[in-house]
C-alpha cells in the first residue's frame, strides 16, 4: 500500500481559498494547518517565536509544506525545508508580485518585502499562479524552474442559479478606503447615476469608516450591504442579472466567477485577469469609465444567454475539482 505524503499547510489567516484547498488536500493526504493570525503573543517577540516553533513544527513533521501568499509566513517556511530537505509550495495570490505606485498597492513597493518575494520565489520547489497575468508578473522577477497557472477553484454547487432574475446591478468587496480605487467602487457609483432607474449594490465585510462615505456619495439608487452572511451574499448573486467588477487591477477575481456561477453576466474592466477570466461570456470597459461601463450594463441586462454561458464557463475552467486534481498532480510530480 502506497504511503500517503504528509502536508503542512501554512496561510496567514482563514480565507476561503485555503479552506478550499485544505479539504482538497485532505482528500489524498495527511494534512496539518497552521493558521498564523490564530497565534497570539504577550508581546511581540513572544509572539514571533511562537510562530517560528509552530512553522519549524510543521516543516519537521511534513514530506511538503504548502504555503498560502507570499509573505513572512512562507519566507520561514521555503527557508526552513530548504535547509531540512523539504519539498515546498507557494500559491501567490496576486498582491505579493504587484507594484502599482499609483495607487500605492503593492509587495513590491516595500523593499524588504520585495526582498523576501524574491527568495521565496527563487527557492520554492513549486510556484502555482492563479491566472495567466500572475503568471506573467511572476515570471518578471526571474527565471524560474517551475510556475504552473491553477486557477482558483469554485464550488459550482453552491453557488448556483435559485432565483428569477431582477433588474439589478452588483459588485462584492471589502469595504475600505483602499477599495474605493483598487476595486472600482468609485466609478461604480458614477456609473449608478447614469442609470437612476436601476438598482445598484455594493456588498462586502466592512473593514473601515469608509463605508459611511460611500453612503453619502451614493445616488439613491445604491444600496450599501455591509458584512452579509455567506447564504445573503449568496442570495444577492442569485437575484442580480449583472455583476461588475470595475477594479485597477485583479490577479483572479475570486467574487466574479462565483457571480458567473450563479449566472451573473459579468462587467469588468480590461485590467489584470479579469478579461481572462470573463473570456468572451461578459463585456470588457476600460478601468474608470463610467460612461462605457453604463453603456455595457445596459448590453448586459438584455443579455440572458450570457448569463448561462457564463456559469458554464466557470464549471469548465474554475472547478474545485479542476484545481484539486492539477494541485495532486504537481504534490506527486506528474505534468499539469
Amino acid at each position: 500500500m502506497k504511503q500517503q505524503k504528509k502536508i503542512f499547510l501554512v496561510s496567514p489567516s482563514p480565507s476561503t481559498f485555503t479552506e478550499r484547498d485544505l479539504e482538497a488536500l485532505r482528500q489524498e493526504y495527511y494534512v496539518r494547518e497552521a493558521v498564523i493570525s490564530n497565534y497570539r503573543g504577550s508581546n511581540g517577540l513572544k509572539h514571533s517565536l511562537r510562530i517560528a516553533f509552530e512553522i519549524l513544527r510543521g516543516v519537521l513533521w511534513a514530506d511538503l509544506t504548502y504555503s498560502w501568499f507570499a509573505h513572512n509566513h512562507s519566507y520561514l517556511a521555503v527557508t526552513l525545508a530548504n535547509l531540512l530537505g523539504k519539498r515546498t509550495i507557494v500559491v501567490i495570490g496576486g498582491y505579493e508580485v504587484a507594484r502599482e505606485p499609483e495607487i500605492g498597492y503593492g509587495a513590491l513597493l516595500d523593499p524588504k518585502l520585495a526582498k523576501r518575494v524574491n527568495y521565496i520565489i527563487q527557492n520554492a520547489d513549486h510556484i502555482l499562479a492563479v491566472s495567466e497575468f500572475n503568471r506573467r508578473e511572476i515570471l518578471e522577477l526571474g527565471v524560474r524552474r517551475y510556475v504552473a497557472v491553477v486557477y482558483n477553484g469554485i464550488d459550482c454547487a453552491q453557488f448556483s442559479p435559485g432565483e428569477e432574475k431582477r433588474d439589478l446591478v452588483i459588485t462584492v468587496c471589502q469595504i475600505n478606503r483602499s477599495n474605493i480605487t483598487l476595486k472600482g467602487l468609485d466609478t461604480f457609483l458614477e456609473t449608478a447615476k447614469r442609470l437612476p432607474d436601476l438598482r445598484f449594490a455594493i456588498i462586502g465585510r466592512v473593514l473601515d469608516g469608509s463605508i459611511e462615505d460611500l453612503k453619502r456619495d451614493a445616488p439613491p439608487n445604491v444600496e450599501v450591504i455591509p458584512s452579509p452572511s455567506q447564504d445573503e451574499l449568496l442570495q444577492w448573486y442569485r437575484r442580480a442579472k449583472v455583476y461588475c467588477q470595475l477594479s485597477y487591477r485583479e490577479s483572479f477575481g475570486v467574487a466574479l466567477a462565483e457571480a458567473m456561477s450563479c449566472e451573473c453576466v459579468p462587467v469588468v474592466t480590461d485590467r489584470g485577469a479579469l478579461p481572462e477570466v470573463v473570456g468572451d461570456v461578459g463585456f470588457v470597459v476600460p478601468y474608470g469609465d463610467a460612461e462605457a461601463t453604463a453603456a455595457a450594463i445596459v448590453k448586459a441586462l438584455q443579455s440572458d444567454a450570457r448569463g448561462r454561458a457564463a456559469r458554464i464557463r466557470v464549471q469548465r475552467e474554475f472547478s474545485l475539482e479542476e484545481r484539486r486534481q492539477k494541485i495532486q498532480r504537481i504534490i506527486e510530480e506528474k505534468p499539469v
